[in-house]
């Protein structure tokens, strides 16, 4: 069935590509290569062959390779490490109210070791002007994987984020995971009475919320991931008097991994050996791994059906929980100490201790570097190299920091004591966005798991247990994962909206643009393969940027003939 469809697919395209040329003729392409601001081929070195003399700056990028035609010398490789080609800002790229195109080939690998990155920026962080556009991978989200391949492209003139309340999904007292999945964000709850259970929900819009079931007996959903195409959930015992809540009268002990077949059905993918809760759930070099929640230090590979093999644990023993690959290594948070850990696949490093006592929760990559929240002093560490960690200050008086996430070039972080979330501004330090929780006659407020769907960031909260979403600037966001090898992409700027496209076919379209003309001229160069989320890994080939938008036709047949060729 599988060569039947893509030998259909093929044959579609082929009468695709001579329809557009009957229809359309040469004028069609001409009318596209007129308006080219900046054309790099990336076949042998970071020129623009536009005319428009927009060349660019190779910081260690590698051409010469093949590109998505199987041809030698045609697509560049770029580490996701350091590789990035800088092109100076100019009057061309002066984008400012217009529309614009931009079109590339991208590959990615199937096996990744590292988040995938960016495709293209212009933007200016202080100011908070300009575009960008990456393949986004969110691990590490307080436990959860909450995105992975997801195509975002976004732009900001400085605008002001809104948050909105998107409702209490069931009876949730705490929104602890989750992940955005075959063009949906899924969520899963820890419910606190006697007869309720961790449930899993689907965002139904506004705020509704539809349940897919409740995977196990126990009280939580403590972990989402998707691995190889499928949603898998960790279950657990979480324990509510560690949110200085009454503890749940469930007492059924969790620990098992589920895999989501729809329509409310779960797959038991077997109990994770001696624990009664799930810490986190990452991928790592194309492998699902597992650890825990509480006490007995837990780190596991999945091996199918129902079977965990244990891995290595580091030498100190002590707890991992929220896991997040980033330039070779895949990196753990801690419970047991305000430590990070890090592994190369076969063995952990010694701790990196950030501070004397306390815990590190999430973990993210934003421009490059890999940060960490922390509690008890409500602060955020970074490190480009994994060894050396740096404070980029507290946020306000909090006093840990927990979901955090990459949105439209900018780093989030939310809280607690007062589930507040926080930009991060560089020099300017951590601005406050809104406070999600006002609970009464609590101790604790938590703004602890968040992801990226429909261009905007979603943030889960306790102890109202509802979700809340922030609109910053104008977003869309492709919510399925992108599959591996070469793939055709473009990314429109059309009047009032934004466009995402896929291998010729348009995947998604963002709401209205509302307010001020969204203006994105800034003097920050143009950077291809980095921007507001990491280096990017993988290879590129044949990137365009257009001045105006080029209708669903011409970008299908950029996709079909390349796709022939």
């Amino acid at each position: 069935m599988m060569s039947l469809s893509k030998n259909l697919r093929s044959a579609r395209s082929f009468v695709h590509y001579y329809l557009l040329i009957f229809l359309f003729g040469p004028y069609s392409a001409h009318a596209g290569e007129q308006a080219l601001l900046g054309h790099w081929k990336l076949s042998s070195n970071a020129n623009d062959s536009s005319g428009n003399e927009n060349h660019g700056k190779n910081h260690d990028v590698i051409f010469g390779i093949a590109g998505p035609d199987r041809k030698p010398n045609s697509a560049a490789r770029f580490n996701g490490r350091n590789a990035y080609i800088e092109v100076p800002s100019n009057k061309t790229l002066q984008l400012a109210t217009n529309d614009f195109t931009l079109t590339v080939w991208a590959h990615t690998d199937h096996a990744l070791d590292d988040v995938i990155g960016d495709l293209v920026s212009k933007f200016d962080p202080a100011a908070r002007r300009g575009l960008n556009w990456c393949i986004k991978n969110g691990h590490g989200m307080t436990g959860s994987q909450a995105n992975y391949r997801n195509v975002h492209f976004g732009i900001d003139a400085e605008t002001e984020p809104k948050w909105t309340d998107c409702g209490r999904p069931g009876n949730a007292v705490y929104i602890m995971a989750m992940a955005v999945h075959d063009g949906n964000l899924f969520v899963g709850t820890c419910e606190g009475g006697q007869n309720d259970t961790g449930h899993v929900y689907r965002y139904g819009g506004r705020t509704n919320w539809i349940d897919c079931g409740s995977p196990d007996e126990s009280n939580a959903v403590t972990a989402l991931a998707v691995h190889d195409g499928k949603l898998y959930a960790g279950t657990g015992r979480y324990r509510l008097r560690g949110s200085a809540l009454v503890d749940s009268l469930n007492t059924n002990p969790g620990g098992k991994v589920l895999r989501y077949e729809g329509d409310g059905q779960w797959i038991d993918c077997g109990q994770v050996e001696k624990i009664d809760a799930v810490g986190g759930l990452g991928v790592f070099r194309g492998q699902l791994f597992a650890t825990s929640m509480y006490n007995y230090p837990a780190f596991f590979r999945y091996a199918g059906d129902k079977q965990w093999l244990p891995g290595p644990l580091p030498a100190n023993g002590r707890l991992i929980t929220a896991l997040s690959p980033y330039n070779g290594f895949l990196y753990a948070a801690s419970w047991g100490g305000c430590d990070i850990y890090r592994i190369d696949g076969q063995k952990w490093s010694d701790a990196v201790n950030l501070e004397s006592n306390g815990q590190t929760y999430s973990l993210e990559v934003h421009a490059g570097g890999l940060y960490t929240g922390t509690w008890r002093n409500g602060r955020v560490y970074r490190t480009n190299d994994g060894l050396s960690w740096a404070s980029t200050g507290r946020l306000d008086e909090e006093q840990e920091v927990m979901g955090m996430a990459v949105h439209n070039g900018k780093l989030y972080a939310g809280t607690l004591p007062l589930a507040q979330v926080f930009r991060f501004d560089d020099e300017q330090g951590w601005t406050n966005t809104g406070r999600l929780d006002h609970t009464p006659d609590v101790r604790y407020r938590r703004a602890w798991s968040m992801a990226v769907f429909q261009g905007r960031l979603f943030c889960g909260t306790l102890p109202s247990g509802h979700v809340h979403a922030l609109a910053a600037g104008c977003s869309v966001t492709h919510d399925e994962e992108l599959k591996p090898g070469w793939r055709n992409l473009a990314a429109v700027r059309k009047g009032d909206r934004l466009q995402l496209f896929v291998d010729g076919d348009q995947v998604a379209e963002s709401m209205p643009i509302e307010g001020s003309a969204f203006d994105l001229a800034n003097d920050k160069p143009l950077l291809i393969g980095f921007g507001g989320h990491d280096f990017f890994q993988g290879s590129m080939s044949d990137l365009r940027l257009y001045g105006r938008a080029l209708t669903p036709e011409e970008i299908s047949s950029q996709s079909v003939q390349a796709s022939r060729d």
